[in-house]
């Protein structure tokens, strides 16, 4: 079922991709997500982002479903598959393209060089939108601005520090940075909290809104969970999936990783006396300012 935007409703989402199973970072923003929706007294919705098809590995949906289920985070409504909203992109982009805000580009990585703002290159060359072209969204020379509710004034100029961006990649498959935008205003979500990596990527998204007419949820961007070397715990850095086996333990130790000071006495209570008591003392604001956590796997206490 999907929810219309209203904001006199809190709804947020947790929106992990099938790449593998979950590991200690990613049930972390789980967590927090569904502490700050319940905590609001909200719905929480869960989104499989399986767009990017030749990273998906198979089973790997029904294995972060189980993750969940076992750690008592259960969601509302029916799972929501980018996979199955395919039409409904291509609706929308479709109108960006009669507005005049898309163009189609044919520069490879390699044209680009290690150019970190697009140089609009393709912008006034007239290229049909066909299947050999990225489609790119138009920019425009104005700041954009939100206050996280962790981090603090974001403030951005898309075309100056960014430029241009994909929102149709080459291989047909429709970039993160625009199908996130259809699928919260699909979704109804009005809350995003999630980790502090996809800062930098909320401005586009916010420009996307303000283009589209949809409303803008309220971000609250989380510390990333890093190893000893200061790298994201991700499945790109081999992070271990989640260990499962003592689950009441995991949950505790995440409670203490995001800050919230769970009294002892939990340390070996059943999980939903945890999360009872983690969604009656619900203190995101002790993250505030923080960009990154150290995991107890590398040694530091938790």
């Amino acid at each position: 079922m999907i929810l219309p935007n209203n904001h006199s409703v809190y709804i947020g989402r947790f929106a992990p991709s099938p790449t593998g199973p979950l590991h200690l970072g990613s049930l972390y923003t789980a967590l927090a997500s569904y502490l700050d929706a319940r905590a609001h007294g909200g719905l929480w919705r869960l989104r499989i982002d399986d767009l990017d098809t030749p990273r998906n590995v198979k089973g790997a949906d029904d294995a972060i479903l189980r993750c969940l289920e076992r750690f008592d985070l259960h969601w509302d409504g029916e799972v929501y598959y980018q996979s199955r909203q395919l039409d409904h992109y291509d609706e929308v982009l479709s109108q960006l393209r009669q507005q005049h805000w898309l163009y189609a580009c044919h520069c490879s990585r390699k044209t680009l060089g290690t150019a970190t703002v697009y140089p609009g290159v393709c912008r006034e060359a007239g290229y049909p939108f066909d299947d050999s072209s990225a489609w790119r969204l138009k920019t425009q020379d104005i700041f954009i601005e939100f206050d996280d509710a962790l981090q603090g004034l974001v403030r951005q100029n898309l075309a100056r520090d960014q430029g241009d961006f994909i929102v149709r990649r080459r291989d047909q498959i429709i970039a993160y940075q625009f199908a996130v935008v259809v699928d919260d205003e699909q979704q109804g979500v009005n809350h995003v909290v999630r980790g502090a990596d996809l800062l930098d990527s909320t401005p586009k998204q916010i420009y996307q809104q303000g283009l589209l007419a949809y409303p803008q949820p309220h971000y609250l961007h989380l510390p990333l969970i890093v190893d000893e070397h200061g790298n994201k715990l991700s499945k790109q850095t081999l992070a271990a999936p989640v260990d499962d086996a003592h689950p009441g333990a995991t949950v505790y130790t995440l409670l203490v990783m995001l800050k919230q000071n769970p009294p002892s006495f939990l340390q070996n209570a059943p999980i939903p006396e945890q999360l009872a008591w983690a969604v009656a003392h619900w203190q995101p604001q002790n993250l505030g300012r923080i960009r990154a956590i150290e995991s107890p796997r590398s040694g530091l206490p938790g």
